[in-house]
């Protein structure tokens, strides 16, 4: 178990808090690039407990700025997308993408006085039909080329999931829990198999569980009694590469997080395949009733892997209360995942990089051992879910 320091330490993600200035060291995605158009040139942004605008002016330059107006704070979500930029639509301030002020309409005509405003803003990029969103300190970092983002092999999709209404690192611990595929998850992965126990569920198909730090986080590995392996990492600090998907895990704020998922479906004749930008998008329906509620006044549908899983973070509540826990020998990722959260936040304390912050644009493709899952059993269960629900 923790202490409430230790908890607060590891999953408040606000300005200033350990957490919060650990993850404004990565490129965020934040938004669909094709869900910002003429007709809606503004989308309202929260992300590590900041209220944003994302905006698109009228010759198409994309920016991320506060969402609340410098003047007297009304919100930039209703200001008019413009040639230079979007003024807010109480006074007419006008702000380009970078935050600087071009205009102050009521302050006299020789006046220099915008000259003197600058809003918060942040850095964007587009990437895999996302628009990406850095809030640390510069210089900037570059984006990992991870090879399920970048191989040249198969075709890319964006699945955008329901809000989750929990902290962030309820959905990373699980991903260092490989003990609940075979319980949580049993009857959608037994493949028509017959369940003797469900209490069990499918424990006993696993020899045993491993867990080892690599390049780019924590390496989860399965050996079932078969001889069949499963690898696939956390990728640290939020991000989880399963089969064919990569899970990015924003945190909105301390208690609601945004899911997007980045699937890659390779070619069959597993020749290069040319890909736009703008990715297919689907985006899934709620996993509970109501769709805005919170547990226990939510219902939630257990038809689908992710459901489940939804299930089992928001239930421990918003924020989970580690201080009366009790973990034990098949928890040893969870662990190791905390103990990595506060090597990685001491190097952030001290000046210094955490893992997985890339600087050279050059640099090569990051293995995540992504051939060996598609060729693994894990992506078959997972292709076998998916058609299931």
């Amino acid at each position: 178990m923790l202490t409430q320091e230790e908890n607060d330490l590891l999953t408040r993600v606000g300005p200033g808090k350990p957490a919060g200035e650990l993850l404004r060291r990565y490129w965020h995605p934040v938004a669909v690039a094709k869900d910002l158009t003429d007709e809606n040139p503004t989308q309202f942004v929260r992300i590590l407990g900041e209220d944003l605008v994302l905006f698109r002016d009228k010759k198409g330059r994309v920016g991320l700025m506060g969402d609340r107006c410098p003047h007297r704070g009304a919100s930039l979500l209703y200001g008019r997308a413009e040639e230079r930029g979007i003024a807010c639509a109480y006074h007419g301030w006008l702000f380009d993408t970078e935050g600087d002020c071009l205009e102050t309409p009521a302050e006299p005509q020789e006046s220099k006085f915008c000259l003197t405003v600058k809003h918060k803003a942040y850095p964007l990029q587009k990437f895999l039909g996302l628009y990406w969103a850095y809030m640390g300190p510069k210089p900037l970092p570059v984006t990992p080329k991870y090879d399920l983002w970048v191989r040249k092999d198969g075709r890319r999709r964006i699945v955008v999931q329901p809000q989750l209404d929990c902290n962030w690192f309820q959905a990373m611990e699980n991903s260092v829990d490989p003990s609940h595929l075979q319980i949580l998850h049993q009857t959608l992965i037994a493949r028509g198999r017959t369940i003797a126990n469900t209490t069990r569920g499918l424990t006993d198909d696993v020899g045993k569980f491993e867990f080892y730090e690599f390049h780019s986080g924590i390496m989860k590995k399965r050996t079932y009694k078969s001889g069949a392996v499963d690898e696939h990492p956390l990728i640290f600090p939020n991000i989880l590469r399963q089969a064919n998907a990569t899970q990015i895990r924003v945190p909105m704020d301390n208690t609601h997080t945004r899911i997007f998922f980045i699937r890659f479906d390779p070619a069959e004749d597993g020749k290069p395949v040319e890909q736009k930008d703008d990715l297919p998008v689907e985006y899934t329906r709620s996993y509970k009733t109501p769709s805005d509620g919170l547990y226990p006044f939510a219902r939630f549908r257990m038809d689908e892997v992710q459901a489940q899983d939804h299930m089992a973070w928001e239930t421990q509540g918003p924020i989970s209360d580690r201080t009366c826990e009790r973990l034990a020998t098949a928890d040893r990722g969870i662990v190791m995942l905390r103990e990595m959260m506060k090597r990685e936040i001491e190097k952030v304390q001290k000046g210094l990089d955490p893992l997985g912050v890339v600087r050279n644009p050059d640099h090569p493709m990051i293995d995540t051992k992504l051939s060996e899952s598609l060729n693994g059993p894990e992506y078959r269960r997972d292709l076998r879910a998916m058609t299931a629900a």
